[in-house]
């Protein structure tokens, strides 16, 4: 795959990561995820409650996030990574909303730059069986790519994804689909519940390539520091966290990416890792504010 593309790709996948509290840790700290499995016939139904739980605990809040080049490979065409992320996640009432603005710098080891601005919004029903997404991407301070549409699940998790931009189509989504939000719910509910392994397939309308299925790992619970620390962030109980996504539309044993992290009670993320293979990002938190409560 063409560099750039690569990364304009990798770039709108963030959207993804980002709903996820976390905490910087290496990538060796947990065992690899491997591919997909298949889940229970009822994961779909029990997805819901399970984000019913997680939901009480969730904090909405806005987010600023440095980003920039954890390492590289020597063949690595990607010799710097530098930006920032803008990071709001909101209670809407019938729903959660999402937004994220992030500018991100490009440097290749031939000496090119390519500067990316993303623009990506969502709002997901409580019960995760609707889902709106709006993505618009430039390159260089030229609109490369907007990509917009719907999505519907019915209980057992099929449903169809409806996009209006980059050209009007219709996406089957295979069983037991979730859509982000509920995805991260769901997370923090297992790791409540003291699992080690979850697996599910996540449409997040990030790009036109359809649904990825998501394998995460979970560690050990810990509790964040009391002295020192943002009073958003101190106290709380937090699991280290490894998720390795595949694009259903390959056949490769690879992820297409992987991501550590630790994930925080509350949803906030303070830090994480993202891998290409290639090269790794680093995303540090360097504020968070609590959002107004939706009044509901």
């Amino acid at each position: 795959m063409d560099v750039a593309l690569q990364n304009r790709r990798s770039a709108a996948r963030l959207a993804l990561c980002a709903t996820f509290g976390a905490f910087l840790v290496s990538l060796t700290a947990l065992p690899a995820a491997g591919p997909a499995q298949a889940a229970p016939a009822n994961a779909a139904g029990a997805a819901v409650g399970a984000a019913a739980g997680a939901a009480a605990n969730i904090l909405p809040h806005r987010a600023v996030y440095k980003m920039s080049l954890l390492s590289a490979r020597n063949s690595s065409k990607v010799s710097d990574v530098r930006g920032r992320m803008l990071f709001e996640w909101a209670d809407a009432c019938d729903g959660w909303t999402t937004e994220q603005r992030f500018q991100l710098r490009f440097v290749y080891a031939e000496g090119d730059e390519m500067a990316m601005t993303t623009n990506y919004t969502t709002w997901e029903a409580k019960d995760g069986q609707r889902y709106r997404f709006n993505v618009r991407k430039l390159i260089n301070g030229e609109e490369d790519e907007e990509v917009r549409g719907d999505a519907r699940l019915a209980k057992d998790g099929t449903g169809t994804a409806a996009f209006s931009k980059p050209e009007p189509q219709d996406m089957e989504l295979p069983p037991d689909t979730m859509f982000p939000t509920a995805h991260t719910l769901a997370v923090l509910d297992h790791a409540s519940a003291g699992d080690t392994f979850f697996n599910r397939v996540v449409f997040d309308g990030a790009d036109s390539e359809g649904a990825t299925e998501v394998s995460t790992v979970i560690g050990t619970a810990v509790q964040t520091k009391e002295d020192g620390a943002d009073p958003l962030l101190k106290g709380k109980k937090a699991w280290p966290v490894r998720m390795a996504f595949f694009p259903l539309k390959s056949d490769s044993a690879q992820p297409e990416y992987e991501m550590s992290l630790r994930l925080l009670q509350n949803g906030v993320a303070e830090s994480m890792q993202i891998d290409y293979g290639d090269f790794t990002v680093n995303a540090i938190l360097e504020k968070v504010e609590a959002l107004p409560k939706s009044g509901c």
